[in-house]
Parts: C-alpha cells; structure tokens; sequence
C-alpha cells in the first residue's frame, strides 16, 4: 500500500509541477521601441508562469517576460534549466513606468507574492532553477533591496530565514515563445489551476491597491 501510495504522490507532483511539456504559443510583443522607454527589473521566485501572472496584474507593469537568469547563455533553454542541469534560475524580466510604479514597490510585491524562506524550493517545485533571487543593475537598486530586507528582519514578517540570493544582473535569456503569457493562454493546465491562479488570487486579496484595474 505503501508504495501505491507513493506512486500517487510522485503522479500528483510531477502533475503539479512547473516542469511538464507544453504546445508551442507564440506571444504577441510589443515593439523594443515601445519598450524601450521603460525601465526594467529582474526577478526570479519560483516557477516563472507564476511570477510573470502576479507582475503583469500590477499597476505601472507594461509588460513581463519570462526567462532565465544567472546562468551561461549557451545553457538557456528549458530542458537543461527545468532539469536543474544549469546555475540558471526561472526569471522574468520586468518592463514598469517608475511615474506609477516604484522600484521598491516591484521589490515587495516581490517578497509579499513568494516565501523567500524556502531555499531552492517554490511550492512544489524545488531545485536551484526555483531560487529566490533579485538581480540587481546598479548600486541604487542594490540599496533598495538591501533596505528593505533589513527591514522586514526587525519587523520579523518571515518566521524562518531569508534566503534570498541578490545577485548582480549580467544577462537576461528570454524563455521559449510557449512559456509566455502561460497562465492566461492555459488556463485548464492543472499546475495553472492548482498552483498559479491561488498563488496569484492570494497576492491580489492582500493588495488590491497595487493592481491595474482589469487585473483578472
């Protein structure tokens, strides 16, 4: 019984998990002329279907993409990052209007909408891919994570320890066209059902004041 049991389980897990194979959609852009006149922010915090939903759904976000981070270019790509078999972690890649939304507010929703206390693990995904990771561009950004680190450990809003990785940014890999805007064009996916849409539902309840107003 034991082993059925088992089985069940290892059957559940890799149903619920970031890593499964996927049909191939192609995201529509915006043009790098559009995007250009944005500034940017890298995030990594679990599986990126997750992360690019709960970015794109807050005010002053123009547009989120999802990729890799942290690891060599020639080892971008999703069989090698999902197998754990690079120092890449799943990020996203974050275009934001600094007149509406802030540097530091992108850095707690980043914290509020993840447990940064979970090291190389994000719900049921766990591997290094899965990190918690700021990377940083310059020395303000760095300050303002630094700061508000240090603030949330002498508020204790985390029982266990911050695990996070702030790392200086060198390069961004856009993910494959078929992981971008994941969430909203697989909806019945049973991970989107069961993992992202609560992790999302749970960041947009505790703060509706960040969210743009067709925020689904």
């Amino acid at each position: 019984m034991k082993s059925i049991y088992i089985s069940l389980i290892a059957i559940a897990f890799f149903t619920l998990s970031c890593n499964s194979n996927t049909h191939s959609v192609k995201k529509s852009q915006f043009t790098e002329e559009q995007l250009s006149k944005y500034e940017t922010a890298y995030f990594a915090s679990g599986c990126f279907w997750c992360v690019e939903a709960i970015f794109e759904s807050v005010k002053g976000v123009k547009e989120v993409v999802s990729g890799y981070a942290g690891g060599k270019a020639e080892t971008a790509n999703y069989q090698l990052v999902s197998a754990g078999r690079t120092d890449h972690a799943e990020a996203v890649k974050v275009y934001y209007d600094p007149k509406v939304v802030s540097y530091e507010t992108l850095v707690k929703v980043f914290f509020v909408s993840h447990d940064p206390t979970t090291l190389n693990r994000q719900g049921p995904d766990a591997g290094r891919q899965y990190r918690s990771a700021i990377f940083y561009k310059n020395d303000s950004e760095k300050k303002t994570v630094d700061t508000y680190i240090a603030q949330l450990k002498k508020e204790q809003v985390f029982s266990g320890t911050i695990t996070t990785e702030i790392a200086k940014y060198t390069a961004f890999y856009d993910a494959e066209d078929y992981h971008q805007d994941y969430e909203l064009r697989n909806p019945n996916n049973p991970y989107i059902k069961g993992v992202s849409v609560p992790r999302l539902k749970r960041f947009q309840k505790k703060f509706p004041q960040l969210l743009k107003k067709d925020a689904h």
